[in-house]
């Protein structure tokens, strides 16, 4: 979709630069220039081991951040369509596919079913925060989510208003950031904090 004019476009690429593969992943910057507005805007592919990522980021004019590839790949797609859906202003079904991703985070976390029934999400997330993966406060968030995902789900007269789907886009990026990015970077930071102490204390033994 062209971000000048926001219409589904076969954009015509017009040059590309290559770079990192050193202290960063290789990337292949694009210039590109839309088939129907003619404006030109620049993306940006990246390859982390596996190949070019194949799903080119417009990096100007400036748009919504990138989730980290830390994220599963299955849940940044679930939340990028929800994006695609709110520039399209279809807040309603945003809504729904905010609420698609929650129930994906629940998935991946290894919270899915109770016996042979479906669980609800509602449940899964109680166990998600019984199980310490998420604190009261996201909890509370999930749960607004949640409710906006069924007022998106299901008729009830009263449509999904853009403040709300925009706000519910942000919280489902929050809560992708602080599963899947903050907390290992935490646990890396903690794990790194010990090996020093560690390594500090043999050399003060090592000593006597």
């Amino acid at each position: 979709m062209c971000p000048h004019c926001e219409k589904p476009t076969l954009a015509r690429i017009t040059s590309e630069a290559y770079g990192g593969g050193h202290i960063e992943p290789p990337y292949v910057l694009e210039l590109a220039v839309c088939g129907v507005c003619a404006d030109p805007f620049l993306m940006v592919e990246e390859d982390f081991g596996q190949g070019w990522d194949g799903e080119p980021g417009v990096i100007w004019p400036k748009q919504q951040r990138a989730l980290s590839p830390k994220v599963p790949q299955a849940l940044r797609r679930e939340h990028e369509e929800a994006r695609q859906c709110f520039s399209s202003k279809a807040y309603t079904a945003t809504a729904v596919m905010v609420r698609r991703t929650l129930e994906g985070v629940c998935i991946d976390q290894g919270i899915s079913s109770a016996g042979s029934r479906p669980k609800p999400l509602f449940k899964m997330l109680e166990q998600m925060k019984d199980d310490g993966k998420i604190d009261g406060r996201l909890f509370e968030w999930a749960q607004e989510l949640r409710v906006l995902g069924n007022q998106g789900a299901h008729f009830t007269g009263t449509s999904v208003s853009r403040e709300d789907a925009a706000d519910g886009l942000a919280l489902a990026e929050a809560l992708l950031d602080y599963l899947y990015v903050l907390s290992a970077q935490f646990d890396a930071f903690k794990a790194r904090r010990a090996t020093a102490e560690q390594n500090s204390t043999d050399e003060d033994e090592s000593k006597d």
